[in-house]
């Protein structure tokens, strides 16, 4: 049996804090290597995803955190209905207030590492996204939000002292 995903529609679920939407979600990740043999440069890959406006650059998955759901279950279910990838859902990076680049409103946004561990053929937004795999560096340089460019920061500055500290790597097998 197969199963069918189907991505959430609607905003009758969403959670709010004040006037704040809560929006989360991840920054997919691959570890090509050891980032103490090839550098975080070389042994890091993040997953983004093209926005679903043309022309917008590209950003992580994220959406709205519904009322129904954990924060963490909340991010693997954008992650899987926007970039169609799986794995761990690790501590989380930080949470931002920005305004959306749309509309005047202004969202809470909390975003996770997840360390992925499957890639789907088929997902709810594949017609309307690309994916693509790059370096960190270079998913900076393209993602429209100040605010996720600052989540790769504290990602990579997590796995360099986590790759550091061998007491650090040890819990989280």
């Amino acid at each position: 049996m197969v199963a069918v995903l189907v991505a959430r529609t609607g905003r009758q679920l969403q959670r709010y804090n004040g006037v704040q939407r809560q929006v989360v979600g991840c920054i997919p990740y691959r570890l090509k290597g050891s980032i103490k043999t090839s550098g975080i440069e070389d042994a890091l890959e993040v997953l983004v995803i093209s926005a679903q406006r043309k022309g917008k650059g590209v950003l992580f998955p994220k959406g709205g955190w519904e009322i129904d759901e954990d924060i963490e279950t909340a991010a693997l279910r954008e992650t899987i209905e926007e970039a169609g990838v799986m794995g761990d859902v690790e501590s989380k990076l930080g949470k931002w207030c920005f305004k959306s680049k749309g509309n005047d409103a202004f969202y809470e946004g909390h975003m996770f590492p997840l360390l992925v561990d499957n890639e789907l053929e088929d997902w709810p937004e594949k017609e309307i996204r690309q994916r693509q795999w790059m370096s960190a560096s270079r998913a900076k340089e393209l993602c429209q939000y100040s605010w996720m460019r600052e989540a790769v920061d504290l990602l990579v500055t997590r796995l360099v002292s986590n790759d550091s500290n061998p007491k650090k790597l040890e819990s989280k097998m």
